[in-house]
């Protein structure tokens, strides 16, 4: 009996995990067409900045695709910033890819655009596994390696993709769980422009 209650619990931890992935469920969200929920929130309306939480926090950049391996930190200072979250194992991150590619070659030469996973390396995956993925999915820019997520804690992060836009102050302006689509991006980034 313990064992099917073990059983239980752990399917729905892992359930929850996939859910997370995929972004549902979050409040105040409106279907676009895509059909995924659009689940963006503005920061401007609350008093987060950079300066007061955790951030900047300085993570590892990795040699692959647009990006050079060191450190970076994000925010990046005096210039407006997507931070997008991602992980190789998480389908809607391949979409948002996509979106983020067009917006690289739109804004790039004005925006700073970082990505990061927090996956941990080991049991099967390497530091060539992401290198590939990344080259894979043609990122052109910044990527980054936080495997004790302390980037996705510093912003609140509750699944993934993940995106965060912050200004050339380093405040939070907008936010985004699960796939968001390319003209609420857009927006977003005008915004800080």
């Amino acid at each position: 009996m313990r064992r099917r209650r073990l059983l239980g619990a752990l399917a729905g931890v892992g359930l929850s995990g996939i859910a997370g992935c995929l972004g549902g469920g979050s409040s105040g969200g409106t279907d676009d067409a895509a059909g995924s929920t659009d689940t963006a929130e503005t920061a401007t309306d609350s008093t987060e900045s950079a300066a007061s939480g955790d951030l900047p926090l300085v993570v590892d950049t990795i040699d692959a695709q647009g990006s050079e391996a060191g450190e970076l930190s994000v925010p990046v200072a005096g210039t407006p910033t997507i931070l997008d979250l991602f992980a190789t194992w998480c389908a809607p991150c391949v979409a948002q890819m996509e979106s983020l590619r067009t917006l690289h070659d739109e804004f790039g030469d004005d925006v700073a655009f970082v990505s990061v996973t927090n996956e941990r390396l080991g049991g099967g995956l390497t530091m060539d596994d992401i290198r590939s993925w990344w080259a894979e999915h043609d990122g052109s820019w910044t990527v980054g390696h936080d495997p004790e997520s302390e980037l996705m804690r510093a912003v609140r992060a509750n699944g993934l993709p993940y995106l965060v836009v912050f200004d050339e102050n380093g405040t939070k302006t907008w936010t985004h769980r699960g796939l968001a689509s390319e003209s609420n991006i857009r927006e977003a980034l005008e915004d800080v422009r």
